[in-house]
């Protein structure tokens, strides 16, 4: 089952408290959900050390086992989930099954690896600054961050609640919808079978992918385009992204130090290379020297809520070409960490649900393309997804087994 050390702790598992949609389901969860008995590491020795064993499970995993899915297993993540390499200094880095000789991404590294290992129907991760997206575009799997706030994080480990968010990965679109059905509340299922009427490909954001890369979502681009009745490029960010991704960084960065600070000055946890740089500086920021970045925030979140609507979709990179190799230097990390977030940032500061699409081309690693829809549209997502899987499912590719 942990070939591919997708697991922190693979025999912890809970028995189904009912029957429904997910009945004969095995599904993994990252190591920041409870899980009654259980004590979480977040990535971390010293958090674990430090932290009881949860007396109940999290709300979100309670919702599958009431409907018939049994948990069954641990998954790694990245030290406090605060980074997107999936490389953990302390427990080591999950094989990356459809790209063995890159990262797989992090801070969800170990579900988006049970699930392209096939040893997990689906898994339960977290996604703040990518971490369920990144990971399924490196391992070549579908995975979402909702609506902020559209699934509860009772019981999750937080990093900077007001962007947190709780997604899932699995290998196929129709999964996908499966569990959303399941997890989201009534308001994500308005206009449900509605198909959206416009794609805008951003070119700004697809400066950020390489285009060589990149060069086999082309068909896939084209064909969704195809699916609406309205399709065209776009400019998203007059500013430009440096501008919004410091200003998801500094917000982020407030909020972990807001949150762990106190624990982390008493327990003075060992922290591996780059995540001890990042706790570092957080540790320095200050609310009132970033106004700046709050206003950025809600007028971001205003002018893509609006461009959006019920019924437009963004389509762009999931990040910026396959996973790096491993081995690779710090230095040549956080260059492409900083592609990646000035990616991911449109959702994290806009608050909007994103899906990556992955495209998979037998001989090479993994790509990802992304939609970006409309507050509480998530559903409707999930739906429009699962009929392009249907519609153009020779573009996407075969849905290998690990390497």
């Amino acid at each position: 089952m942990n070939r591919y050390g997708a697991y922190i702790h693979e025999d912890v598992s809970a028995e189904p408290q009912g029957t429904g949609l997910l009945s004969g389901l095995a599904f993994a969860v990252k190591d920041v959900f409870d899980i009654q008995g259980h004590t979480c590491a977040a990535g971390n020795p010293d958090w674990r050390k430090t932290h009881a064993a949860a007396r109940g499970h999290a709300a979100v995993i309670r919702t599958l086992l009431r409907q018939g899915a049994r948990l069954r297993g641990v998954t790694h993540t990245d030290e406090l989930m605060y980074s997107l390499n999936g490389i953990n200094h302390h427990y080591g880095t999950p094989v990356n099954p459809n790209a063995p000789d890159r990262i797989p991404g992090g801070s969800s590294s170990g579900s988006a690896v049970a699930v392209a290992s096939h040893s997990a129907d689906f898994a339960l991760g977290t996604d703040t600054g990518g971490s369920v997206r990144i990971p399924s575009s490196f391992c070549g799997i579908y995975g979402i961050r909702p609506t902020h706030g559209r699934i509860s994080a009772e019981g999750v480990i937080p990093l900077a609640p007001s962007f947190d968010t709780v997604g899932w990965m699995a290998n196929t679109a129709e999964r996908m919808f499966e569990i959303g059905r399941v997890l989201l509340d009534d308001a994500s299922a308005v206009g449900e079978g509605v198909p959206f009427r416009s794609v805008y490909v951003p070119g700004d954001v697809w400066s950020f992918a390489d285009p060589g890369a990149m060069k086999e979502s082309d068909p896939l681009v084209k064909a969704i385009a195809g699916m609406v009745e309205r399709s065209g490029k776009i400019i998203l960010s007059d500013e430009g992204y440096n501008d919004w991704m410091n200003a998801f960084r500094v917000l982020q960065g407030l909020e972990i130090w807001q949150c762990h600070g106190e624990w982390i000055r008493a327990s003075r946890p060992k922290f591996g290379p780059g995540i001890a740089g990042r706790i570092a500086w957080a540790s320095k920021l200050k609310a009132g020297d970033h106004e700046d970045a709050f206003r950025l925030r809600r007028e971001v979140r205003e002018r893509l809520v609006e461009r959006l609507g019920e019924d437009s979709l963004l389509l762009i990179p999931t990040a910026p070409g396959p996973a790096p190799h491993l081995g690779g230097s710090t230095e040549e990390l956080e260059l492409f960490r900083e592609k990646m977030l000035s990616i991911c940032c449109i959702a994290g500061l806009s608050g909007l649900p994103q899906i990556n699409i992955p495209v998979r081309v037998p001989g090479k690693p993994p790509i990802g393309i992304s939609l970006i829809a409309g507050t509480d549209q998530d559903l409707r997502l999930l739906a429009f997804v699962h009929e392009i899987a249907r519609e153009a499912s020779n573009l996407l590719g075969t849905e290998r087994g690990p390497a």
